[in-house]
């Protein structure tokens, strides 16, 4: 094929550039529009192939000039609140990064809301809210830049629930927390005595190490297995610290130096009747070879006064197979009662070994553990004057 047939068919595929367009140097648009059209014009005319990706760039680049000089002439109409909500340009196209955009529009919305509610409740909530926000900010978390940590733990939700918890804690249960100032600084294990058919116990602990521990430690829930197949809990064990109680996840979390409380006794502490309250089950020994996997020291805790907040008659266990639960207890009151909380944190204890010894080994050092939680249980029973005072 000539030369003059290259020509030919190139101006049968794309018409000619207009080149008639202004060149007014006061006019930047049609300065612009002139270099298009004479690139255009070129890459038409130029009989070097050689030269066509060029010519195309020179040509795409004075179009980029035209347009910004177009759009630097006629501003853009606001965008509507919606329309950002949904992550929509001014023309409805949608943005580079709607995700931020939508986030940020929820994030204000949502502190708006917030802000509101806190403006009506009363004196004493708001002042119990800045001191858990103030008690928070204190606080070793490792968080981004959107207040969400590692596991998934939100410092907003997370606030907003311990709110919940701190009016039980201080006019409910009216808690008294002892030996908060044995709490080692870095990683540490929280083991205590569970009782009642919830976690109420857990979020008493939790509450105290936060409110009136110095500095502030919030506490990490090892929830069982079960826990996250049910709708909402799943997501909302996450946003106020909690994980599933693997073995991977207790030990990554001691590692970045958080604390982790658990529960040896697991269901065996929830299931029991009224008339062995105060009886320690047996103990599990995940805990111990966590703890001497990861060097960590165990702190010892003992709670007087939950185990009479919901008597129990014993297990239904039909019913619990029947809704996939781990147990489900029969109990008197489906509220708790206003039993007076007795927290006693007692010494870290440190253990040395090997995390992969027989059975035998780590049960002896797991019954040190529980003995010393025994100990603490009977003194505080035999402190404690009234089971409600």
């Amino acid at each position: 094929m000539t030369k003059t047939d290259k020509s030919s068919a190139r101006q049968s595929g794309k018409p000619r550039a207009d080149t008639t367009r202004s060149t007014d140097v006061g006019d930047p648009a049609g300065a612009a529009g002139a270099m298009a059209a004479e690139a255009r014009s070129a890459e038409f005319e130029s009989e070097d192939d050689s030269e066509l990706p060029t010519t195309l760039a020179t040509a795409d680049a004075a179009l980029e000039a035209q347009a910004a000089g177009d759009a630097a002439l006629t501003p853009a109409p606001p965008t509507p609140l919606l329309a950002r909500a949904l992550g929509l340009g001014p023309s409805g196209i949608p943005s580079e990064r709607p995700p931020d955009v939508l986030a940020g529009s929820l994030e204000g919305l949502h502190s708006l809301a917030g802000g509101i509610l806190e403006s009506l409740a009363p004196r004493v909530i708001r002042d119990l809210n800045r001191e858990i926000r103030d008690r928070i900010a204190e606080a070793p978390l490792e968080l981004n830049s959107y207040g969400y940590d590692p596991w998934g733990l939100n410092v907003d939700v997370a606030r907003r629930t311990m709110l919940v918890f701190a009016l039980f804690y201080k006019y409910y249960f009216r808690v008294k927390a002892y030996g908060l100032e044995h709490l080692p600084k870095g990683r540490m294990l929280v083991i205590a005595n569970h009782a009642g058919q919830i976690a109420i116990d857990a979020c008493m602990i939790g509450t105290a190490t936060v409110l009136d521990a110095n500095p502030p430690r919030p506490l990490r829930g090892m929830g069982e297995y079960w826990l996250p197949t049910l709708p909402f809990v799943n997501v909302f064990m996450a946003r106020v610290g909690g994980v599933v109680g693997t073995p991977k996840n207790c030990i990554d979390i001691l590692e970045h130096g958080e604390a982790v409380i658990a529960f040896p006794e697991g269901v065996r502490g929830m299931n029991k009747p009224f008339r062995e309250r105060y009886q320690l089950q047996r103990f599990g020994n995940g805990f111990m070879r966590l703890a001497l996997q990861t060097n960590t020291p165990i702190v010892p805790v003992a709670v007087v006064g939950s185990e009479e907040q919901a008597p129990s008659l014993g297990n239904f266990a039909p019913l619990a197979r029947l809704l996939s639960m781990p147990a489900f207890p029969i109990v008197l009151n489906f509220f708790p009662l206003p039993t007076r909380y007795h927290i006693y944190f007692g010494e870290p204890m440190e253990f040395r070994g090997n995390p992969n010894d027989e059975d035998e080994v780590i049960v002896r050092k797991v019954e040190q553990v529980k003995g010393r939680i025994h100990d603490m249980i009977q003194r505080g029973l035999k402190q404690r004057r009234s089971i409600f005072f």
